[in-house]
């Protein structure tokens, strides 16, 4: 291998390594960030707000707090580097009362001196105070003495030592005279207005935020076939367009609905009408195997038709409404027992559940009669927890394939392997429970039974 592709191996190899670490740290701020609007909404506006405020008290302290408070302590260190320079050059002051009246009358200080050695030794620095490091600089470059300085002992002064030739210098300012004190009131400030923001904020995109949730609630309505009362467009302008958009495609689409189940009906209604003079004209004929079998032709015919419209027509004009399940599955199975199978029924939960009962119960009867008739044992058993309700059909038939389960599912698609030809079916019933599964939220999946055949569930948002 040359140095080239060394080398390019190398990068790719680097590349790689960095793709996966952005993957990751991708992947861990998303788990971080919050998923709802609300919350990623406040999210937007309070970390700029946040930055911002940061930003603005990092300047303050820097630029007027810290320059404030070493240009202060540079006027204290300034006062005192005076009142030496005077005890150096005025040695008629014997008693230094008049070097103390100065102190006290023209700069606001406490003066003392104490023995030669009463210097005591330097003490602990504090590690966050402004004041101590800036009056130690300005000491060191003003006076550059032996100095020792107490900033925490007293809360309003400030003791400063010097050492001088035949004494200590002992002097009491005023920690206001030497230290910015009123930052506090701009950070409280800062803290108040940031908070009078948020609440604002919060109590804006709440407002903003619920039209948002009442349009998702009515489309997660209409997807279940449920009605959404009392909607209606509201908040802002995008908010406003977006749902007067969803009612204009749920008009429309119960528009093509009524338009197709009107159409369906003037067919069935031509239909039924030649059917109705087929049989006249048969009867009329009278009895032969010829005619029998046509008769049977004829009443084929009319429950083909039947079961056409009945898919094309699906659930509609039906209205969603609270049905008691436990119930609707027992009459399944008194179904299922009267003609002539064995089944048994289970349910688990609050049986309530609000659904189109006339269609729901059409779903499930089409999964019964679907192993009724290729099973002689059917297993019914229902569970509502606080999302779902999941109904499962299982049989101890032949079951189906599994590249078949969900070809099953096409309209008029009828299996001659697995289960047997469906004599005198259509092959809509799956279609049809699947349809209606789905018009509430909802889906149908095929698997296998723990009874040896096929098993069918139902599963609906409640």
């Amino acid at each position: 291998m040359s140095t080239l592709d060394t080398g390019l191996t190398l990068i790719r190899s680097a590349a790689g390594r960095v793709s996966a670490a952005n993957n990751w740290m991708g992947n861990a701020f998303k788990g971080w960030m919050p998923t709802g609007l609300y919350a990623r909404a406040l999210l937007i506006m309070i970390v700029p707000m946040v930055v911002l405020q940061s930003v603005v008290a990092f300047v303050f302290m820097e630029r007027h707090w810290n320059t404030v408070t070493r240009r202060l302590s540079a006027a204290v260190v300034a006062d005192v580097a005076t009142l030496i320079d005077v005890y150096k050059v005025y040695p008629q002051d014997k008693d230094r009362t008049q070097l103390r009246r100065i102190a006290q009358q023209r700069l606001g200080m406490g003066l003392d001196f104490l023995p030669v050695g009463d210097m005591p030794p330097p003490g602990p620095k504090p590690f966050f105070s402004l004041l101590d490091q800036t009056l130690s600089v300005q000491l060191s470059r003003q006076i550059a003495r032996p100095f020792w300085i107490d900033t925490v002992g007293r809360s309003n002064l400030v003791e400063i030592r010097i050492q001088l030739d035949d004494a200590v210098m002992r002097i009491f300012a005023q920690r206001s005279a030497a230290y910015a004190s009123n930052s506090e009131i701009f950070i409280f400030w800062m803290l108040g207005t940031s908070s009078i923001l948020l609440i604002v904020m919060v109590l804006f995109l709440r407002n903003q935020i619920k039209p948002i949730l009442r349009l998702a609630d009515a489309a997660e309505s209409f997807g279940k076939g449920r009605e959404a009362p009392n909607f209606r467009p509201r908040g802002a302008r995008e908010v406003r367009r977006a749902a007067h958009a969803f009612l204009e495609m749920k008009a429309r689409i119960e528009r093509s609905i009524e338009q197709r189940t009107a159409m369906l009906a003037g067919v069935s209604h031509d239909l039924r009408t030649i059917l109705t003079r087929f049989k006249l004209e048969l009867a009329l004929i009278g009895d032969s195997p010829e005619v029998d079998g046509m008769r049977k032709d004829v009443d084929e015919m009319a429950g083909m038709l039947e079961a056409y419209l009945a898919f094309a027509r699906g659930d509609s004009g039906e209205h969603a409404q609270p049905t008691d399940m436990a119930l609707a599955l027992e009459e399944l199975r008194s179904d299922a027992e009267r003609n002539g199978h064995a089944a048994t029924v289970t349910f688990h939960g609050l049986p309530v559940v609000t659904v189109k009962p006339a269609s729901f119960k059409r779903c499930l009867a089409n999964l019964v009669s679907n192993a009724a008739r290729h099973a002689n044992a059917i297993s019914i058993t229902g569970h509502r927890d606080h999302r779902y309700l999941t109904v499962t059909v299982d049989d101890d038939g032949p079951g189906i394939p599994v590249e078949m389960r969900e070809e099953v599912f096409k309209p008029f698609l009828r299996l001659d392997d697995a289960r047997n030809q469906d004599e005198g079916g259509t092959g809509l019933g799956l279609a049809i429970a699947r349809d209606i599964a789905r018009s509430h939220g909802g889906d149908i999946t095929l698997g296998d039974s723990p009874m040896g055949g096929l098993r069918a569930a139902v599963r609906i948002p409640v």
